[in-house]
C-alpha cells in the first residue's frame, strides 16, 4: 500500500510540474542607456531597482548591439538578424513629403549607403513567432521601425500603446509629441506636468494588473527614455543639481532614475498579480550612452560607436527556476540572440533557424556554455565601418583603410592598439571580417566594398 501511495503522490507531483503554465515574459528595452550608467558600476547613478534585479539575475557583462543605432538595433532584436543584411543601417528619418520612400540616405555617410525606412512586413518578428506557442503580445513605447500601417500591431503584436512615428519626443513633459507624429493619438489627452516615462509605465502596470486571459503574455516595453532631449523629472533633477552635477548630465541622471523607478513599478505589478515567480524579465539597452561611458571608449556620438562604449550595453535576464541569482557571464553575446532565446523559453525546446544569425542563450542561462563564434558590428554614418569580436579580441575597421586591434579583456578602454604587432589573431579576424562583409553587407550603386 505504501508503494502505491508513493507512486500516486509522485504521479500527482509530476503532473503538477508538467502542467505549470509557460512563463510570462517582460522585455524592457531602454534607449541610449550606457553600460556604465547603472548604480552598481557607477555610484553617481541611483538605480536601486536595477541593482536589485542584477542580484537576482544572470548579468551579461559583454553584450553588444550589431548595428548600435536606434532603428537597426530594434530590427535585430525583433528578428534575430543583423540589420545590415536587410540594409537598415541607420535610424529611420521619414521625409514628410514622401513617407513611403523605401530608402533614405545620410549626407555625411562616406559611401552614401541607402538605408531602409521601415521594417518589411514580410520579416518574421519574435511577436509573430512566439504567438505560435500560445502567447499574447502587448507592445508599449518607442517603435521607430515604420509609420502607420507598419506599427507593432501590423508585425504580430496583439495590442499596442504609446506608439508614434517619432524616434524621440519633443519633450518628456506633456505635450510629448507634435500631433503629426502621433496619428493614433496614444499620447494625447494628458495634462501639463505629466512625464512620459511615468505615463508609459502606468500603461504597463495597467496591462499586467488587468490581464485576464488564460494564455501567457509577453509584454514588450521599449522606452523612449533615456534618449534625448535630456529632460529630467523635476523632483529628481534638483537632487542631482544639488550634488554638483551640471547641465544636461544632471537631467540624464534624473532620467535614468525615473527609468529605474519604472522597472521597480513593473516588478511590483508582477508581484501584486502573483505571477512574479513565473515571469521572465529581460533588460537590455539599444546602444551606448550619449554622455560619458567611462571606463569604456566611445559612445552613441562622436564617430566611435563601434568601440565598447557605443556597442556594449547593459543586459540581464531573470528566469525563475533557471538562472542562478547574482551571476555574471563574460561570454560575448548580441541582441540578435534574444529572438531564439525567447523561442526556447516559449516552447521548452531547442530552437533552430538558419534564417537568423542569433543563437539561443539558454545554455548560458542554465550555467552551461555556447560555442565560441564571431560577432560582427556595422556602422554607416562616419569613417568607422565594421567590427569583429571573437573571445577577448576585437578589430575595428574604417572606410579609410585603417584597422585597430584590441584585447578588450585586458584593455577595456581600447587604449592600446595592437594592430601590426605580429599577432596571429590579427590575420584571422581580418580574414573572417572580409568573408562576412561579402555575405552581409549589400553592394550598391557605383560603390563596391573594399577588401
Amino acid at each position: 500500500m505504501k508503494n502505491s501511495i508513493s507512486f500516486f503522490l509522485a504521479l500527482i507531483i509530476s503532473f503538477q510540474v508538467f502542467s505549470q503554465e509557460k512563463p510570462n515574459i517582460v522585455l524592457l528595452f531602454v534607449d541610449d542607456y550606457g553600460w556604465a550608467d547603472i548604480g552598481y558600476r557607477n555610484s553617481s547613478f541611483e538605480t536601486p531597482n536595477l541593482d536589485q534585479l542584477k542580484k537576482e539575475s544572470l548579468d551579461f557583462q559583454r553584450a553588444y548591439i550589431p548595428t548600435p543605432t536606434c532603428s537597426p538595433s530594434r530590427l535585430s532584436l525583433l528578428t534575430g538578424k543583423e540589420a545590415v543584411r536587410l540594409q537598415m543601417v541607420r535610424h529611420i528619418s521619414l521625409d514628410p513629403k514622401n513617407p513611403d520612400a523605401k530608402y533614405g540616405t545620410w549626407e555625411t555617410d562616406p559611401v552614401q549607403m541607402p538605408s531602409l525606412n521601415y521594417l518589411p512586413l514580410a520579416e518574421t518578428t519574435y511577436a509573430e513567432k512566439i504567438k505560435e506557442y500560445g502567447y499574447y503580445n502587448h507592445f508599449i513605447g518607442k517603435w521607430h521601425l515604420g509609420h502607420t500601417g507598419r506599427y507593432p500591431i501590423d508585425q504580430g503584436f496583439d495590442s499596442e500603446f504609446g506608439v508614434t512615428d517619432a524616434g524621440h519626443p519633443k519633450s518628456y513633459y506633456y505635450p510629448f509629441f507634435n500631433p503629426a507624429a502621433d496619428p493614433k493619438g496614444f499620447m494625447k489627452g494628458y495634462k501639463k506636468g505629466d512625464y512620459l516615462t511615468d505615463v508609459l509605465t502606468d500603461g504597463a502596470v495597467d496591462f499586467i494588473s488587468g490581464y485576464n486571459k488564460k494564455q501567457p503574455f509577453m509584454l514588450t516595453f521599449w522606452y523612449y527614455s533615456v534618449h534625448g532631449p535630456s529632460v529630467g523629472r523635476k523632483d529628481l533633477l534638483e537632487k542631482y543639481k544639488a550634488r554638483g552635477i551640471e547641465g544636461k548630465y544632471a537631467d540624464h541622471h534624473a532620467m535614468v532614475e525615473a527609468m529605474d523607478e519604472s522597472v521597480g513599478k513593473v516588478r511590483q505589478a508582477l508581484e501584486e498579480k502573483g505571477i512574479a515567480d513565473n515571469t521572465v524579465i529581460i533588460v537590455l539597452s539599444d546602444q551606448g550612452g550619449a554622455y560619458t561611458n567611462d571606463p569604456l571608449r566611445g559612445g552613441k556620438k562622436g564617430g566611435d560607436t563601434l568601440a565598447e562604449g557605443g556597442a556594449r550595453v547593459p543586459f540581464m535576464i531573470k528566469y525563475p527556476g533557471i538562472t542562478k541569482a547574482n551571476t555574471e557571464s563574460f561570454v560575448p553575446v548580441q541582441s540578435i540572440d534574444v529572438f531564439p532565446t525567447l523561442m526556447e523559453i516559449a516552447s521548452g525546446k531547442k530552437y533552430k533557424n538558419k534564417d537568423i544569425q542569433g543563437v539561443s542563450l539558454m545554455p548560458l542561462l542554465k550555467g552551461e556554455n555556447i560555442k565560441e563564434r564571431n560577432l560582427f558590428g556595422f556602422r554607416s554614418y562616419e569613417d568607422q565601418y565594421t567590427s569583429i569580436i571573437r573571445g577577448d579580441w576585437k578589430i575595428i575597421k574604417y572606410h579609410s583603410g585603417k584597422y585597430q586591434l584590441y584585447n578588450v579583456k585586458t584593455d577595456k578602454s581600447e587604449s592600446h592598439d595592437l594592430i601590426g604587432s605580429g599577432l596571429k589573431i590579427e590575420k584571422k579576424l581580418k580574414r573572417d571580417l572580409a568573408k562576412w562583409e561579402k555575405k552581409a553587407v549589400p553592394a550598391f550603386g557605383p560603390y563596391q566594398l573594399k577588401e
